[in-house]
């Protein structure tokens, strides 16, 4: 449906001119249409001048006790600094949709303050009507609004894209991160940069949430450590309890499972790990079989089932790479990355991290802009 076409449906709507039961039937999006209806519904004033805002020490109180203030500075490097030269301004809110911070183009979030677009705004989709941020955190999904899908009148000069943020261990709902500008803030590719995004904030939150827990633990919290970044067999070394010291050589098929694992500390089942290590239909019955001789190798305390997952800490050079990118480390990333991620391995969920791992080096070396950072990369495995 064209702007102007939804713009003068929208007029309709509020008019109270079109059943809001109708409103799929009349090609707006479904995402707009159901929006539409609840905002209807909960009885949202289109000509409402803004949402309210939390005074200045709730503010700081809620920014404090949030998980996403350690991601801050991750979320500006990889968005904000990009926005604010493309004329965009980012919001990060909570689980509520309560805005915590709004940076980016100074031009444009002084602009965004006319329609209360603040840190300490409530922009949930029950007091703001259909917006990106609060409408992503309704369907738990990435959402882009375009200027007249806007419920509220005064947020239809903008468009806008964002991504729900969950730590991917626990699957807590974090917050939801948001791009609002003109035009192109709700383009497809800025779609496919905020899903990035946000997986990459989630990762980061839960990786800090587990250095902590082990910092809290005291040295040598854990349990084995992992060394896949190798063209060499991958290793598995026992780092506490029995058999502390001892490494063993992994089969391929057991490294592969080991960061699939690792990668998915809420668990797998059987099926879904038959899926990431092989795209020639593998079955279950095999899966459990190398789950099995996984144990017998590097011990059964170490593994759980229904669904399969670690069952103590595990660290690996991986994750120290990752962890250095995270922090804006690049000189430590391309120390501690020796190789690519078991580069023998065909397994499609590795091979896609290995990917992720190869364009997030790549990416990180071309934005510091450091020609000595450049030449080691071209010297590594993955820059040759």
């Amino acid at each position: 449906m064209a702007h102007r076409q939804v713009q003068e449906l929208h007029e309709l709507v509020v008019a109270g001119q079109v059943d809001p039961t109708e409103l799929g039937d009349m090609a707006l999006r479904e995402i707009v249409a159901d929006s539409w209806r609840r905002s209807i519904s909960r009885g949202v004033d289109p000509d409402r001048q803004g949402p309210q805002s939390a005074d200045d020490n709730e503010l700081e109180r809620l920014r404090r006790a949030h998980p996403l203030t350690t991601a801050m500075p991750l979320i500006r490097r990889l968005l904000v600094d990009d926005a604010a030269e493309a004329g965009h301004m980012v919001g990060v809110a909570d689980a509520s949709g309560t805005l915590l911070w709004v940076e980016g183009n100074r031009r444009a979030c002084r602009k965004g303050e006319a329609m209360n677009f603040l840190p300490g705004a409530d922009w949930s989709e029950r007091s703001a009507g259909t917006n990106a941020p609060g409408t992503a955190l309704v369907v738990d999904r990435e959402v882009q609004i375009r200027r007249w899908e806007h419920f509220s009148r005064v947020a239809q000069p903008w468009s806008c894209t964002a991504a729900p943020v969950r730590d991917p261990t626990t699957g807590e709902l974090l917050g939801v991160i948001d791009l609002t500008g003109h035009a192109d803030a709700a383009a497809p590719q800025t779609l496919a940069l905020l899903r990035a995004t946000a997986l990459a904030v989630g990762k980061y939150v839960a990786l800090q949430r587990l250095t902590q827990t082990a910092a809290e633990a005291g040295p040598g919290s854990c349990s084995a450590r992992l060394t896949v970044l190798t063209a060499r067999r991958p290793t598995w070394t026992v780092c506490r309890g029995a058999g502390a010291g001892q490494s063993v050589n992994l089969a391929p098929r057991h490294a592969d499972i080991l960061v699939l694992l690792m990668q998915h500390p809420e668990g797998l089942s059987a099926d879904h790990l038959a899926v990431l290590l092989d795209d020639n239909d593998l079955d279950a019955v095999s899966v459990r079989a190398e789950m099995s001789r996984l144990r017998r190798a590097i011990g059964a305390r170490f593994l759980g089932s229904k669904p399969y997952r670690l069952l103590e800490p595990v660290t690996s050079d991986l994750d120290g790479v990752l962890d250095a990118l995270a922090t804006g480390d690049i000189s430590r990333a391309l120390d501690l990355c020796s190789g690519p991620l078991l580069p023998n391995s065909g397994s499609p969920g590795i091979a896609r991290l290995r990917v992720e791992v190869c364009a997030a080096l790549r990416l990180a070396v071309i934005e510091a802009n450091d020609d000595a950072l450049l030449a080691r990369w071209h010297r590594t495995g993955h820059g040759s």
